[in-house]
């Protein structure tokens, strides 16, 4: 995939086709700009330079966590190697604002530098949030919980919707839905998403068992005994037949009791397991003998209806003819 359609229409121009090769037509300080500012400075190869301590943080940084072992390695590499893509900064005020380079900045800092490279760039707030997401969704991995708090914080600011900022930032509709979906999880259960005890698939997995303290039950269980995604789909679902209700039992002339065979074919529960792990939420599903049944999907709260309600009415993309 080209870094062109990863980063969306507008954002190529911001960026540059390199971070220190910018395209002939980025918006960025030219070269015979004179700067009457102490902070800045210019090599002999025009490259700008500016104070470390006149860098604002990212207003829209999505990442909360930095590892400390890998900002010193990076640090020990700058020290032997320099910087080799200039940090891009905004200005703001008085100041600058990182727009991307917050791990170069940070080890820059720790190798004791007074300068970093930069290119400054024009963009308004809601492009400075659209860069954010892309330099850390796209090419530093965030952890799951990072990137649906930094997608559900632009919809709100800019009150779009999940589709609008898919096409803004490239990237699946689905990717944006299924991350955002996760912020319904107990603290304690996107805790642990966090610090890489139980993966973004387990987390997704627990979302059908609907009551908190099940959830945090269970993440704890994947975590002591080491569940694989499978197997945490397999023991929800046994789990949700089993908050169902006890299965019924008949009790013979003897005052023997044995269970009701369960009338429900694979297929149909497979299919429920599937419309659960789809919507993230409770789900029964039922058919009599002639082929009518019923779907009922469960929600807790007002914001959970919303989100199925947008799930369930989410325009259809029509399918291109082929040929």
């Amino acid at each position: 995939m080209s870094r062109e359609r990863r980063l969306g229409r507008g954002l190529e121009a911001l960026l540059g086709r390199a971070w220190d090769e910018p395209a002939a037509d980025a918006p960025q300080s030219p070269a015979s700009e004179s700067f009457d500012d102490d902070r800045i400075s210019r090599d002999e190869h025009g490259q700008l330079w500016l104070n470390c301590d006149a860098i604002a943080r990212n207003p829209y940084q999505p990442r909360q966590t930095f590892d400390e072992a890998e900002i010193a390695d990076l640090a020990d590499s700058i020290r032997a190697h320099g910087i080799l893509q200039p940090l891009v900064v905004r200005r703001a005020g008085e100041g600058f604002e990182l727009i991307a380079g917050e791990r170069r900045l940070r080890a820059a800092q720790a190798a004791d530098w007074r300068q970093v490279p930069v290119q400054i760039r024009d963009v308004d707030d809601r492009q400075m949030a659209e860069l954010a997401i892309v330099e850390n969704v796209q090419r530093k991995d965030l952890n799951a919980i990072e990137k649906a708090e930094s997608f559900q914080r632009y919809i709100d600011q800019y009150q779009c919707t999940q589709e609008e900022l898919a096409g803004r930032v490239q990237v699946d509709r689905s990717t944006v839905a299924n991350l955002i979906r996760l912020l319904e999880l107990p603290a304690d259960v996107k805790q642990m998403v966090q610090v890489g005890d139980i993966s973004q698939g387990h987390a997704r997995a627990l979302l059908p068992l609907g009551d908190e303290q099940e959830q945090i039950e269970f993440a704890r269980h994947i975590k002591k005994d080491g569940l694989s995604v499978r197997a945490t789909e397999q023991g929800v679902q046994d789990r949700i037949h089993a908050l169902d209700g006890e299965q019924l039992r008949i009790v013979d002339a003897d005052g023997n009791s044995r269970p009701v065979p369960n009338p429900r074919s694979e297929q149909l529960a497979s299919l429920e397991q599937e419309l659960r792990t789809s919507l993230g939420t409770k789900v029964d599903l039922s058919q009599t003998a002639k082929g009518r049944g019923k779907i009922i999907v469960h929600f807790k709260t007002h914001e959970e209806f919303g989100r199925l309600l947008q799930i369930l009415t989410a325009p259809k993309v029509p399918q291109q003819s082929v040929g």
